[in-house]
């Protein structure tokens, strides 16, 4: 593993959660918080951790995915939950070493491919995806309407 990147244990869970409010600003810190132990206590789910000067400044979660994955040959399949690094330290190339460690993490656990996905308006994530390899497999714009 990278020397500046680490498997997140309950020690980190506070680091991870501020982070993921940066990234997920909708949700709660405690939800958020109860979300991240339960990954961190999972087999087929994971936080690698960023450090620079002894600070963390960003993270991969991944996971194993046995569930359909859009454009997937083959299951499991690795899957990138979300991913983010601090403003002060972007385009350092710190999220392309956590998508590549993320995808020797999958493929210790058998997974043959790497998913992942961005929202429709995420053109940052789209162009970074692009830049590092993963290729676009199908676009999907999901409804909903409450019923009476």
């Amino acid at each position: 593993m990278n020397n500046n990147i680490e498997i997140a244990n309950l020690n980190n869970i506070d680091d991870i959660v501020t982070m993921a409010m940066e990234l997920w600003p909708h949700h709660q810190y405690d939800e958020l918080k109860r979300e991240f132990v339960e990954i961190i206590r999972s087999v087929n789910e994971d936080v690698l951790l960023y450090k620079v000067d002894n600070e963390f400044v960003g993270f991969i979660q991944v996971a194993v995915r046995n569930d359909y994955v859009e454009g997937a040959k083959s299951s499991p399949t690795g899957f990138v939950e979300g991913i983010f690094v601090k403003s002060s330290v972007r385009k350092k190339g710190i999220a392309k070493k956590l998508v590549r460690e993320g995808e020797i993490w999958s493929k210790e656990r058998g997974c043959k491919q790497m998913g992942s996905d961005v929202e429709f308006h995420n053109t940052d994530s789209y162009q970074f995806h692009k830049s590092i390899g993963y290729q676009e497999v199908n676009r999907v714009i999901c409804f909903l309407r409450d019923i009476d």
